[in-house]
């Protein structure tokens, strides 16, 4: 029996020293948020704010200077191709169209003119021609009958100076032929300048005429009936008469930060949502990437500045809405979430619980009494001073909770969870909070974890 009090009496003493010593290291021990490592859906979002834009639109500028006299259309408007959107004054240009048609007339009345002297011409050239052989036989006779004596002289010298005459007439025949010819080549001509110059006219006149280059709608409409427009620089006062929209696409133009554009490629999915209708998610997808920087104070691409720029710098990205809805209007503030990566089922912790050590900060005693703890093994060729990613993973020894730094590799990234491709297993508990605990906390340090600020904070929230 007695026996059996003294053992009994050292089990309690022995049971009482480990409460007291496990009583003692929790009283040191430092107060942790923990979770496990679970299996979960994850996806890297870009997020990008802009504006809604129709992929296809034109401002009609001013193509000639003059007053609008008529003004066909309002702004909203919906227009057909080919109908006629503005008018300005065109008497001088009306004019000048009608004096070159009166011009191409008249050369071509002068070329008719010089085709039918020609053609004269050529009738008194045959006939000069035909004089001159009939002259010739007369003389060739004229010389036989003179070298038999039997005309006189006088006779023969006429028959000889006929024809000498008759072969004049036929080289003058041939002369006028030639100017004659010379002259039709010359209306023609002036038929070709005259018609040029009434193309020139046309143009002019035609330019003061503006029709709708495709179906659409009119989005904004700057100038009114009776002002005086100008041909100048694009968008400049006086220069652009409207803008012509094609609404059947619409696409949300935004901006997305230099650091993020490496991850977005063509034809990635997006929710659109627009600030002028809450609660609405538009789905799209990437269409156009920008390949030229632009700056974020001045919004001008790099290539257009002279001098060297440290400021933050974002790309141009079109996202095309697949159904977007008839109460879009060009303008609208938007912002467009570009899912850039997505994976089913992989092991995900908390963003927070992810930390940085050293080799060194790893090799450091977490308490001031026992002897130093084995750090997680180093990579090969791994220096003291090289950064390794992490995570604090709780374990129990003994009556002590504690906890060690375990090296991960990551993979994608999602909003509040980042994906662990190696280093930890599915249900391994690890630290989650708080940040500031997570800054100074030590490889085999001794905690007790505390998770209800965690779930307070998730409460309030």
């Amino acid at each position: 029996m007695k026996k059996i009090i003294i053992i009994a009496v050292i089990a309690i003493v022995v049971v009482g020293v480990i409460a007291f010593g496990v009583t003692q290291s929790q009283r040191n021990a430092i107060a942790v948020q923990t979770g496990p490592v679970v299996k979960e859906d994850l996806s890297t979002v870009v997020s990008a704010s802009g504006e809604i834009k129709p992929k296809t639109y034109v401002n009609v500028g001013a193509n000639a200077m003059g007053k609008i006299t008529h003004l066909y259309v309002k702004e909203g408007e919906h227009v057909k191709k080919g109908q006629v959107l503005a008018q300005l004054e065109n008497v001088q240009a009306g004019a000048d169209v009608a004096a070159q048609k009166a011009m191409v007339n008249a050369n071509q009345t002068d070329a008719a003119a010089a085709r039918a002297a020609t053609a004269t011409n050529i009738a008194d050239y045959n006939r000069a021609k035909a004089d001159a052989e009939r002259t010739k036989l007369d003389y060739d006779r004229a010389l036989g009958l003179y070298k038999d004596q039997l005309i006189a002289k006088a006779d023969f010298d006429t028959k000889k100076a006929a024809w000498e005459v008759a072969e004049a007439q036929v080289v003058q025949a041939k002369a006028r032929i030639d100017q004659s010819k010379a002259q039709e080549q010359s209306a023609v001509g002036h038929i070709d300048q005259a018609r040029a110059t009434l193309t020139r006219a046309s143009d002019v006149l035609d330019k003061t005429i503006y029709s709708a280059p495709y179906d659409g709608v009119i989005t904004n409409l700057p100038v009114r009936e009776g002002e005086t427009v100008v041909m100048g620089i694009q968008n400049a006062p006086g220069s652009t008469l409207m803008t012509l929209a094609d609404l059947s696409v619409i696409t949300a133009e935004v901006m997305v930060d230099e650091t993020d554009i490496v991850n977005v490629k063509l034809n990635q999915t997006a929710d659109v949502t627009v600030d002028a209708i809450p609660g609405k998610v538009f789905k799209g997808h990437v269409t156009e990437i920008g390949d030229n920087a632009v700056l974020r104070s001045t919004g001008v691409a790099t290539t257009q500045t002279t001098g060297g720029s440290q400021e933050a710098k974002d790309f141009k990205v079109v996202v095309t809405l697949d159904n977007p809805p008839d109460n879009l209007r060009p303008g609208l503030s938007t912002t467009a979430k570009i899912t850039t990566a997505a994976k089913s089922q992989v092991l995900a912790i908390p963003i927070q619980a992810l930390t940085i050590r050293t080799q060194k900060d790893l090799e450091t005693k977490p308490e001031k009494s026992g002897s130093a703890q084995a750090a997680a093994p180093p990579a090969a060729g791994a220096k003291k001073d090289e950064e390794i990613q992490g995570v604090f993973v709780v374990n129990k020894q003994g009556g002590a909770t504690k906890v060690k730094f375990v090296p991960v590799k990551t993979g994608i990234t999602g909003a509040t969870d980042i994906e662990v491709t190696e280093g930890l297993a599915p249900g391994d508990q690890i630290v989650t909070g708080s940040y500031k605990v997570l800054r100074t906390l030590k490889n085999n340090a001794t905690v007790k974890v505390d998770n209800s600020v965690a779930k307070k904070d998730d409460t309030s929230s």
